[in-house]
């Protein structure tokens, strides 16, 4: 078949390498427009882009598909069918009509559950202890399309980061799976649909006041990006990794001995792994040998 590809973040890398391998042609892949980044703001392409050059394929990236004549361009490949995964535009109808199979998307999470922007951070957040990957049908809904194929994957313990990785490498298999031994399509229920809103950076500043366990999660839910934090005389602290505890007598907030541990509404942290602004990981205890946080510290 010949296929578009559209993707943009490093989950998608790994379904473009495994279209790539196949059989089938990738004539071209659309992906978001190179953003200013890092502390020089200047314009970086996003990983599929560069892994598409890297592999020889013409790269587009418009700013929206809304456009009549970007959408011509679109139709003028004459396409099979469009894969997704992450791309982060929405499609309008004349994009989804194009191609004569339609397009799948490789979405993050087991449908109905988690549809929308941030899957894999809800998930953790929630508590789930078991996520995986859907291949469905593109539709003019959020993720409401009929799915395709499913695969799961225990998420218990792991952050963010880890679960993106994996994640992204089994969604590459389902795809080629599907591909290879295509399925009918089944409508989603609407019993147990829940929407992965997107991550609001206020989000990630932890509140004593909740529990260990809610704290723990909120920990692997941003990390890597964009990071749980608390505050320190003024000076924000990174948490990237911490353990929850059960008991403790403090109050929310307040640091129980000399090795970090925390107060929460319920239970303490036990911190593992943190990061001062414009420092590199450390312990807790490293922490503290060079940023004193005296036993009966209330921390904001």
């Amino acid at each position: 078949m010949r296929m578009i590809f559209m993707g943009s973040p490093d989950f998608a890398v790994p379904s473009l390498d495994a279209l790539v391998e196949t059989r089938h042609e990738v004539a071209a892949v659309y992906a978001q427009p190179p953003r200013p980044a890092g502390r020089g703001k200047a314009e970086r392409k996003t990983a599929v882009h560069e892994r598409a050059e890297a592999l020889g394929i013409e790269v587009r990236t418009p700013r929206t598909l809304r456009d009549p004549e970007e959408q011509e361009r679109f139709a003028a490949l004459d396409a099979d069918l469009a894969v997704v995964a992450a791309y982060g535009l929405i499609l309008p109808k004349p994009i989804l009509d194009a191609p004569k199979r339609g397009i799948v998307n490789v979405h993050a999470s087991l449908l109905p559950r988690w549809r929308g922007a941030a899957p894999i951070q809800r998930a953790i957040l929630a508590g789930d202890e078991v996520s995986g990957v859907t291949i469905m049908q593109v539709d003019e809904g959020l993720d409401t399309g009929p799915m395709l194929l499913k695969r799961e994957l225990v998420i218990r313990d792991k952050n963010a980061g880890q679960v993106t990785e994996e994640l992204a490498e089994l969604g590459a298999r389902a795809l080629v799976e599907w591909l290879d031994h295509p399925t009918a399509p089944e409508p989603q229920p609407e019993d147990g649909a829940t929407y992965a809103s997107k991550i609001d950076k206020a989000e990630a500043r932890i509140d004593w006041r909740r529990s260990a366990g809610e704290i723990e999660r909120q920990v692997r839910a941003f990390e890597p990006v964009p990071g749980a934090w608390f505050e320190v005389d003024g000076e924000r602290v990174k948490l990237l990794d911490a353990e929850a505890g059960d008991d403790a007598s403090g109050r929310p907030g307040e640091v129980l001995d000399n090795c970090l541990n925390i107060a929460c509404g319920s239970g303490y942290i036990r911190p593992l792994k943190v990061q001062r602004a414009g420092r590199a990981p450390m312990t807790a205890g490293e922490l503290l040998r060079g940023f004193a946080i005296p036993e009966g510290t209330i921390l904001p």
